[in-house]
């Protein structure tokens, strides 16, 4: 099997199995450029999601997402970026380790962002929580911040994340062992 056929917000999407160990695989979800799939997607994980001030993900497959339903409800939100860019004044930061990213990387969020989310009702959202390491670093730079969580949510649950109960997702995503 080369890939894994998923039936997504009532969208079915054939999506590619990608090595990420010597032992297992994982189903390569991407958002980018499927516009079908991002606004029904969107459409549905607001109906989950409790109200909000803003929303806010990680740079970068999180971005479609996190913009589309901000068009769809609350009208803002907010990136943490992967690198720090010249107009990024006195950024917070936090290390994170993803499992479909080969190096330790930090995410950034400006000084003007921050304040941004401060005294917010700020929901979380990502395109597959699978480790939850990336979604801890969202959790920091928020709370540092000074706003306040009210959920968190994702398109897709990958293995044990599915088995959380302080996250909001739409489908289950099984991981792919190898033989």
């Amino acid at each position: 099997m080369d890939s894994y056929k998923m039936k997504i917000a009532g969208l079915e999407r054939e999506l590619p199995l990608c090595p990420v160990s010597d032992t297992l695989d994982i189903a390569a979800f991407v958002m980018f450029g499927d516009i079908e799939i991002t606004e029904a997607v969107a459409s549905e994980l607001l109906k989950k999601c409790p109200e909000h001030d803003i929303v806010v993900t990680a740079e970068a497959k999180g971005i479609p997402l996190c913009y589309e339903m901000a068009r769809q409800g609350c009208r803002e939100y907010e990136i943490a970026r992967k690198s720090i860019k010249t107009y990024d004044i006195d950024p917070i930061s936090f290390e994170v380790k993803s499992i479909t990213t080969a190096a330790v990387q930090k995410l950034y969020l400006a000084k003007e962002r921050a304040e941004k989310l401060k005294g917010k009702r700020v929901l979380i959202v990502d395109d597959v929580i699978s480790t939850g390491a990336s979604l801890e670093v969202l959790e920091n730079l928020v709370t540092q911040a000074g706003g306040t969580i009210v959920g968190k949510a994702a398109v897709l649950a990958e293995g044990d994340a599915a088995k959380r109960d302080d996250i909001i997702f739409l489908e289950k995503l099984p991981l792919f062992p190898k033989n």
